[in-house]
């Protein structure tokens, strides 16, 4: 398999990979929603990222992507009967799981192995996409053609990090904590308003219209393809930094501080643009921590609020078609005006 472009080489797009490195930090965020035209960069960079990421601990043969550490019980190669021992333990890739549009529910959650039934008459779980997906990323391409109940059923099972089978009379619990990941081109459908407020943050990218950086991706494309390793390793650095700023921030995360009065204020942005529920304000709190600890930082501010804002406020404003909410603008508008409103003892001191 030939190795994905590398994460530190994509040109632009820096809401998309700070998006996508927030939900690496923060696996409570929920899923990242990537909206855009066809060929800027989408898939490459969860592609990269997945790539970019440290490998996970499991053990060989483990179809769940069991921590070695928290065996599951419906795990037979962690958790093997007569008191056998468990295989070594391994390190792999960050599992990237493509979740194919015509995917069927049983393909998804898991199903009775029916081989195994017919051929032996014995009832054993044949895991799916959600248990391959564990410690990972599930990355649907053109979500907004997929079927409603099965968006609804990625979603449920990446707020809860669990999945549970219910059927043919197995009766399967597993983990499932999983980032997950939808990109689509808003021409060919949008996603129900429900759906939306289901994903954690949600981005629209656009072509680059900067000449040189047009110049820039064609390069590095070229330059890719035509020796991908040397490619590869001209980028690794780069990429390990990246790496590296990651793990620290995974390791400081629940350190992270938000101040009362940088929490008032994210509850009074929320409360000015009428969001719906608390889904937004919680959204909000977890992101702005998560783009903290990236930045080596204990502390959020209100600049990180003013910054995470639209990706994680504009999809939950959409309410019909005829709506011109949802814009980053109003979204700015909104921040600007509870900004003016307080200014934190701090932020007066510093001017």
């Amino acid at each position: 398999m030939s190795a994905p472009f590398p994460f530190s080489a994509i040109v632009a797009q820096e809401d998309m990979k700070k998006a996508l490195l927030m939900a690496a930090v923060e696996p409570l965020l929920g899923g990242v929603l990537i909206f855009g035209d066809r060929g800027t960069g989408k898939s490459t960079a969860v592609r990269a990222l997945a790539e970019l990421l440290p490998k996970i601990d499991t053990r060989a043969g483990c179809r769940f992507n069991c921590s070695p550490d928290h065996p599951q019980a419906a795990c037979p190669v962690c958790t093997p009967v007569d008191g056998k021992k468990p295989p070594k333990k391994v390190q792999i890739r960050t599992p990237m799981i493509d979740l194919p549009l015509g995917a069927t529910e049983d393909r998804i959650c898991g199903a009775l192995d029916l081989e195994k039934a017919l051929v032996a008459g014995e009832k054993d779980f044949e895991p799916g996409l959600l248990a391959a997906a564990n410690q990972g990323f599930l990355y649907i391409d053109e979500v907004n053609l997929l079927e409603d109940h099965l968006v609804d059923l990625l979603l449920d099972a990446a707020a809860s990090g669990v999945n549970v089978v219910e059927r043919e009379g197995l009766s399967i619990r597993h983990a499932a904590r999983f980032a997950l990941v939808g990109s689509g081109n808003p021409e060919e459908g949008d996603l129900r308003p429900q759906l939306l407020d289901r994903f954690g943050l949600s981005v629209e990218i656009r072509t680059i219209n900067d000449l040189q950086q047009r110049i820039e991706v064609i390069r590095r494309r070229d330059a890719f393809e035509a020796d991908t390793d040397a490619f590869v390793a001209k980028w690794s650095r780069k990429d390990a930094a990246i790496r590296s700023k990651v793990v620290k921030a995974r390791k400081i995360l629940r350190q992270v501080d938000i101040p009362d009065d940088v929490l008032s204020r994210m509850s009074q942005l929320c409360m000015s643009l009428g969001i719906d529920g608390m889904r937004g304000e919680l959204t909000l709190m977890r992101a702005c921590r998560a783009s903290a600890a990236l930045a080596g930082r204990l502390t959020v501010t209100w600049a990180d609020v003013s910054e995470i804002s639209p990706m994680v406020l504009c999809h939950r404003l959409r309410r019909d078609p005829l709506d011109d909410a949802g814009s980053a603008p109003r979204i700015e508008r909104a921040v600007a005006a509870v900004s003016a409103e307080a200014v934190s003892p701090a932020e007066a001191a510093h001017g």
